[in-house]
């Protein structure tokens, strides 16, 4: 039997506090949890200490995993593998962060300021949206109106009588060939027979190509021949001339840029008279494009467009490689037999039931070598390494500029941007061209890939265009060995590439490539060869806001911007034939 002594009794107080002592009732409750009662205030602050330590341990594991993890991306994206191909619009920007974070030999570079619009660039992208109609187009209305006919000669030849010039052009390819253009200009000009062009080497560029390994003599002699006397050396009794004792030596300091035909006929054509000959040092941009007689300005232009055609080991390459950017379709373009001449057969091929679909490519020139990037003045993101690389290479190869910078203020880096005067950066150029609608399938040939801060650069371009490619690509090594060391005509394949393609983008306006490049696709293109022309000080404000901008915002003034350059316009007074050949020198009108 259970007794009452069995049970102690206690008060439970009722919840309501508001109730009186008297309210309370009392309750029977067992010994047995009166003795756990008893050991309640020792056993809760153990088992809290235990769960308190338990949780700390679990906070701490997942820390360490989380370290790790981390540790281990570090590691795979500094490791000299490449980063897998994105597939998905995740993937494309997990990768894109991966491959952005180094490049090179490890320096910053202005690519971190763009990893914000690099990743929108790769969603957009993603979603393959239709690219604009225009893209592709020039305004073929206005622009196939004008057609070539600087072919076209309305005066007697020239027996070049007064003496002999010599010229020795330097620069690189382009420059040297807007030099021989001139220099058949001035011998027409003072009634002298034009010895064949020689080429300086440049510590720059490093080759020892002359006249004949890049263009053909015989076609240049020939073509020209009811324009100007052309021989290939000069005569017996002239050679052992000291020419600077006579004072005959005439180089680009002791003339100005640009100089115009009345500077030549009083100050050169004496010269010539009195010795009988004239050598020209360094000649390279040194005739004026207005005022110029009309017949002479037909001559430039006959020159850069008929009398200048690259010898058959270029040609051969060249179609070569323009038969793989098509991708074996077969295609021929209305240039190409003023490219590559005879070997455009080469190109061509059956077309059976199984033949490809014609592949259209677009051509991109980034000049972002090292020696652009140094004489531009500008800064890209690479800090004080970047600074004293560039200043070094400047000392060596641009002494006057590197005195000049020490010793005169100038405009600061961010001035020159603002101003549109640095170059575009690969990143920038990549993001003009996803903005401008490009999709990702889009086949991209990139001349100048010799990029300053290195190969990686310009791989970890192909996170948003896998389909990017180079001459080194798409040539082997056996194919490109006949050019090893020759950068000259390694230039040459991809003037080649750049005329043919499709649709031609540049990212420096100055450039002289960039310049003979869209000149030649609008004296051949027949109104349907566009090239984009961007504008790099509305450029540069556009990017300046890339922090906060939004994609769609951005699309709509980079197209803006560019949309503005692709109108057909004639050659603005004193501009170069060879960039605006629209013009009654150089081209007719047929409407």
């Amino acid at each position: 039997m259970v007794s009452a002594s069995d049970f102690d009794v206690v008060t439970v107080p009722d919840r309501c506090r508001s109730c009186s002592p008297s309210s309370r009732t009392p309750r029977l409750t067992p010994n047995r949890f009166s003795s756990s009662r008893r050991s309640y205030s020792s056993w809760y602050p153990r088992k809290r200490t235990k769960l308190l330590l338990a949780l700390i341990a679990l906070l701490a594991f997942f820390f360490f995993v989380n370290w790790l993890m981390l540790l281990r991306l570090q590691q795979q994206r500094d490791a000299p593998h490449p980063v897998p191909k994105p597939t998905i619009r995740s993937s494309v920007s997990l990768s894109l962060q991966g491959k952005w974070n180094k490049f090179g030999n490890r320096k910053k570079s202005q690519k971190g300021n763009y990893v914000r619009m690099l990743a929108l660039a790769a969603h957009a992208l993603a979603e393959n949206k239709r690219e604009p109609k225009d893209l592709w187009q020039e305004p073929f209305v206005p622009a196939s109106a004008w057609t070539p006919c600087a072919d076209q000669r309305n005066w007697a030849p020239n027996e070049g009588k007064n003496g002999y010039i010599l010229v020795t052009a330097n620069g690189g390819i382009n420059q040297q060939r807007v030099a021989v253009c001139n220099a058949v200009v001035v011998a027409r000009l003072l009634n002298s027979t034009l010895v064949i062009p020689k080429f300086m080497y440049s510590s720059v560029w490093k080759d020892v190509s002359q006249f004949s390994d890049i263009y053909q003599e015989e076609h240049f002699i020939n073509y020209l021949t009811p324009d100007i006397r052309i021989v290939r050396e000069l005569p017996r009794e002239l050679l052992s001339l000291d020419l600077e004792a006579i004072r005959s030596v005439v180089t680009d300091v002791d003339m100005g840029k640009e100089a115009k035909p009345s500077f030549y006929l009083k100050h050169i054509l004496p010269i010539i008279l009195k010795n009988q000959v004239v050598h020209f040092v360094g000649f390279g941009n040194r005739l004026a494009f207005d005022p110029i007689p009309f017949e002479l300005q037909r001559l430039r232009c006959r020159c850069n467009f008929h009398a200048l055609q690259f010898v058959p080991k270029i040609q051969e390459t060249g179609a070569l490689l323009l038969k793989r950017l098509r991708e074996h379709s077969g295609l021929i373009r209305p240039l190409d037999h003023s490219l590559v001449g005879p070997f455009i057969e080469s190109i061509k091929e059956k077309r059976g039931n199984n033949a490809k679909k014609a592949s259209k490519y677009l051509a991109l020139h980034l000049r972002f070598e090292i020696d652009m990037v140094s004489h531009s003045l500008c800064e890209f993101g690479g800090g004080e390494e970047e600074r004293k690389e560039l200043e070094a290479y400047r000392e060596i190869h641009f002494p006057a500029l590197s005195l000049l910078k020490k010793t005169t203020k100038l405009p600061s880096p961010s001035e020159l941007r603002s101003e549109g005067l640095c170059p575009l950066t690969p990143e920038e150029a990549i993001l003009m061209l996803a903005a401008l609608g490009f999709n990702r399938k889009t086949h991209i040939f990139v001349a100048g890939s010799n990029l300053y801060g290195g190969h990686s650069r310009l791989v970890a371009l192909t996170s948003l265009y896998p389909k990017l490619v180079t001459k080194e690509n798409l040539l082997s090594s056996a194919e490109l060995e006949p050019f090893a060391n020759y950068s000259s005509q390694l230039a040459a394949l991809d003037f080649i590439g750049c005329t043919a393609s499709d649709a031609f983008a540049m990212t420096d306006s100055g450039s002289q490539l960039s310049s003979l490049v869209s000149g030649y696709r609008i004296y051949y293109g027949g109104g349907k060869m566009p090239t984009i022309r961007p504008n790099k000080r509305r450029l540069a404000s556009i990017f300046m806001k890339n922090s906060t901008i939004e994609w769609r915002v951005f699309e709509q003034r980079m197209r803006k911007a560019v949309r503005q350059t692709k109108h057909v316009q004639t050659r603005p007074r004193a501009r170069s034939v060879y960039r605006y050949p629209r013009c009654k020198e150089c081209m007719c009108r047929t409407d």
